[in-house]
């Protein structure tokens, strides 16, 4: 028996001991580093990111209301007790069906007439393609601000790996410096400023470390991450787009497929659905009845009613109809003030992306190489003394200049086309 039950015990032990490493790999699934790409992080911010998780439902919810909206109410029914009590009641105090003079059971529906169950069905699906204009104008908003923080982390990285490459330039310079001044070919001095130019790289490193740590917790809590949660340490930026960003194009897009537009749009078709059925509630709705009397076990007789509501307050009418003919007004205003805003900052972003991308081309065609050419000179210059140290730090300084320069111009083109995308609500 104890035989039996060894291998049994022992597979407990295991699984138990086992567990934890489980737990822990789980965990570090949840947190491992990504950020490889954009993308990723917007595929995993459509599927953890709070605020749309949230939108989601309530698109769901808006959903579900539209068949209440086209439905019947619900029927009412009456039951009356007569001569159950009193003086004259044939059975004395007896409140049971059938006792008494009897019990009448009426069953009553409300039906509303003219097309109104269609006009409430209309104007909830038109309500719900609000929300899920909503959804759009929430998911392309998330997604642009993954996009510019995803950038500025980017720009951080990728600033900090081009001081690491002066750091390692101007050790060399140092080293030169040193030779020379041992020889008794420079002042010390020149030794030290390079020792000056290393200290002020340092102080930026730290500066662009604390950048890179917000970059990573705007990230993280966008995507709803922990805040501890890694983030890839070689970020990419997309492919820009190879042909040219054409406004008249864009701004068609953008009157398309634009969600707040779209939402608005929406706006537009509830108050107008919302506006014809006030209209209709100048005609009255019908309530039919139909009413069994019971006399002790059976039914003794029928009667049947048909109710109809008196819409006779006009100046009610009138005001609810004015109310809905100015709503219908202003959401029209107010999608033609969303369309010239939308429009307007379109182009802004359209103008400043050119320019950033004019800025990298003159960069890294004329003003990099011409720095490199010029620093290639004084360092040749310097070594043959021909050059003070002071100009040989001057070239430096040009091509770091220039580097940063291209990377925030590439990274300034990809905050702009984020906010471009977020209009026209698809990518490019």
């Amino acid at each position: 028996m104890n035989k039996n039950k060894s291998p049994l015990i022992l597979a407990l032990v295991m699984a138990t001991l086992m567990l934890p490493e489980i737990v822990t790999a789980d965990e570090h699934s949840a947190n491992s580093p990504i950020g490889a790409n954009v993308q990723e992080l917007l595929n995993w911010a459509d599927t953890h990111n709070p605020e749309l998780a949230a939108m989601r439902y309530e698109t769901d919810a808006a959903s579900e209301r539209i068949a209440p909206a086209g439905a019947l109410p619900d029927p009412m029914l009456r039951v009356e007790f007569m001569d159950f009590a009193g003086r004259d009641a044939p059975n004395g105090f007896n409140p049971l069906p059938g006792k008494g003079s009897g019990t009448k059971y009426t069953f009553m529906q409300s039906i509303p007439l003219w097309g109104k169950r269609d006009l409430r069905k209309e104007v909830a699906t038109a309500e719900l393609e609000q929300f899920k204009g909503r959804r759009l104008v929430s998911v392309t908003e998330v997604h642009a601000r993954i996009k510019n923080a995803y950038a500025q982390y980017y720009q951080t990285i990728g600033l900090k790996k081009l001081n690491e490459d002066i750091l390692r330039l101007l050790e060399d310079l140092e080293a030169v410096t040193r030779v020379r001044y041992a020889s008794g070919l420079v002042p010390q001095q020149d030794a030290i400023r390079a020792q000056v130019e290393k200290t002020m790289l340092h102080s930026e490193v730290i500066n662009l470390n604390t950048e890179q740590q917000q970059a990573k917790a705007r990230l993280n809590a966008i995507l709803g991450r922990a805040q501890d949660a890694q983030l890839s340490t070689t970020p990419e930026l997309r492919r820009l787009p190879v042909e040219k960003l054409d406004s008249a194009v864009l701004q068609e897009k953008v009157a398309r497929t634009n969600p707040q537009l779209a939402t608005e749009s929406a706006q537009i078709l509830a108050a107008d659905a919302n506006k014809r059925l006030v209209e209709k509630n100048r005609y009255p709705d019908v309530t039919l009845g139909i009413a069994p009397t019971q006399m002790g076990s059976s039914i003794s007789g029928w009667e049947a009613m048909v109710e109809v509501n008196l819409p006779i307050r006009f100046d009610t009418r009138r005001s609810q109809e004015s109310e809905a003919t100015a709503m219908l007004a202003a959401a029209k205003e107010r999608r033609q003030g969303v369309a010239n805003q939308v429009i307007g900052e379109l182009q802004e972003n359209v103008v400043a992306f050119e320019a950033a991308e004019k800025q990298e081309r003159l960069i890294t065609d004329t003003l990099l190489p011409q720095a490199e050419l010029t620093f290639r000179s004084a360092l040749a210059g310097y070594e043959n003394g021909k050059v003070d140290f002071a100009t040989l730090l001057d070239a430096q300084k040009a091509i770091r200049l220039a580097r940063q320069g291209q990377i925030r111009a590439r990274v300034e083109q990809e905050m702009r086309l984020a906010e471009i995308e977020k209009m026209i609500g698809e990518e490019l």
